[in-house]
């Protein structure tokens, strides 16, 4: 009886063709379009695709996604100012909202989407004497007025500032807590318009949120044991500026800068075995005391 010739091994995925090379993982044959480099040898694609599902994500120091460092968040942020500035001024009565009215003639005016978004403490309009702002119950406006703008220059001037701090942050604390310092820093600053500005004063501006990015920067530098010398004088420049120029909302950029500071403490200081937990919690009770203060003011403003 003779012997039978030896088989050819040929891919498992591919019967056509013969190879004498195996997966080191599960050691079926592969063809050459099925092998993937290895650490020792090759791999097929579907022990590939299993390792990778095995693999736990890559994480910030901070906790955070590695999603961070594509800056996504940054980007929807400036694109949605774009979209309101453009919306705003489609809205507009005159070519002021462009440039024309503040800081030399250089910002823009207010436009039917700004009067409505802007932070108000109270204002009495009407032969009714109508009440609007936050203390009528328009509480959204301490969310709505970080994305608005009074004209280009004001606009571009935020986005530039967002561009250079939020990809920064948004790769050192992932896209969630970088969205979560960004918003609590903004209805910080806004908070604090509400309560040191004049009950019928108006403020826009992503500036609050901004001012609470700066804060973060520095916070977070000195948490992971960099050099803060460059950033201190980027600081101490962009308070002068508040101070020096008329119009700027002065609580809005302290309020943004001390909340900013605050929320970047809790994100940045979590113990490292709860550190989610901290971080959510310490959000949280940022969160009520800017609550608490809107309903005292409130209450002040219909006393």
């Amino acid at each position: 009886m003779s012997e039978s010739p030896p088989t050819t091994p040929v891919c498992y995925r591919h019967p056509s063709r013969e190879t004498y090379v195996r997966c080191t993982r599960c050691d079926r044959p592969i063809c050459p379009d099925c092998m993937r480099e290895a650490s020792v040898g090759h791999q097929c694609p579907e022990c590939v695709a299993e390792g990778r599902r095995g693999q736990r994500p890559a994480r910030t120091a901070f906790g955070g996604g590695a999603a961070g460092r594509r800056g996504y968040v940054t980007k929807t942020l400036i694109a949605i100012n774009v979209t309101l500035l453009l919306i705003s001024i489609s809205t507009a009565r005159g070519a002021e909202a462009v440039a024309g009215a503040g800081f030399g003639g250089l910002l823009g005016g207010s436009t039917p989407l700004t009067e409505w978004g802007a932070v108000l403490g109270l204002d009495r309009v009407g032969p009714f004497g109508l009440a609007e702002g936050v203390a009528a119950g328009e509480y959204y406006r301490l969310f709505t007025a970080m994305f608005l703008h009074y004209g280009l220059l004001h606009l571009l001037m935020n986005s530039w500032a967002l561009w250079v701090l939020g990809r920064t942050l948004e790769a050192t604390l992932g896209p969630l807590r970088f969205l979560a310092l960004y918003l609590v820093a903004g209805i910080g600053g806004n908070v604090a318009a509400y309560l040191f500005s004049a009950p019928n004063a108006r403020t826009v501006g992503a500036s609050t949120a901004i001012f609470g990015l700066f804060a973060a920067l520095f916070v977070i530098m000195r948490r992971l044991g960099r050099d803060t010398s460059s950033v201190i004088p980027i600081l101490v420049i962009n308070l002068v500026f508040t101070f020096a120029v008329p119009g700027i909302s002065i609580a809005g950029h302290l309020g943004g800068m001390t909340v900013g500071a605050a929320m970047a403490l809790v994100l940045a200081y979590a113990p490292r075995s709860r550190r989610t937990l901290f971080q959510v919690g310490g959000g949280a009770v940022i969160g009520l005391v800017l609550a608490g203060l809107t309903v005292m003011q409130t209450a002040v403003l219909l006393a």
